[in-house]
């Protein structure tokens, strides 16, 4: 198994995500993650798909996505010519003892600390899946509360492979 990551240029239509993630689901193949946004074009959106499978389950699902009505453009993001990012926010409890040892661990990922309560706080942090991992790896000897993922969101290198 190996992992491939689509970027999709699609028409900013009513019922694009559905008619994708429906086609991941008809098939059975799985969507490690998926991100969505608006692009510098007026009515287009940047779709970031990350699936995995053998090399002729990741071809069979280019070929089917390259057949939706929706989607103007698909290519893979290859890694060593991207640049990949994902954003994660995790809610630790900290008390007064534990807080200046997540700080300090903040500080070393260059994470922000972006809210504060008496029982708990919340960090920011944006990079590469690894760091991300590394990081919450750290956090897992604190009581980790709450995680929410962005999952990848990338570009390619350069100018010559726009979307």
């Amino acid at each position: 198994m190996q992992k491939k990551v689509f970027q999709l240029l699609v028409d900013n239509n009513s019922g694009v995500l559905s008619r994708i993630s429906g086609l991941f689901s008809r098939r059975g193949y799985n969507i490690d993650s998926i991100t969505a946004g608006e692009t510098t074009e007026y009515g287009h959106t940047r779709v970031t798909i990350v699936t995995s499978g053998d090399d002729e389950i990741l071809e069979q699902i280019e070929k089917q996505l390259a057949k939706l009505v929706d989607i103007r453009s698909i290519k893979e993001l290859k890694p060593d010519e991207s640049v990949y990012r994902e954003l994660v926010l995790i809610k630790v409890k900290a008390g007064a003892e534990q807080r200046q040892a997540i700080v300090a661990v903040t500080d070393i990922f260059r994470a922000k600390i972006v809210d504060v309560s008496h029982e708990c706080l919340i960090i920011e942090l944006t990079g590469n899946q690894s760091k991300v991992d590394a990081f919450i790896g750290l956090l897992e000897g604190y009581e980790i509360l709450e995680i929410a993922r962005t999952g990848i969101a990338g570009l390619s290198r350069g100018i010559d492979n726009l979307v």
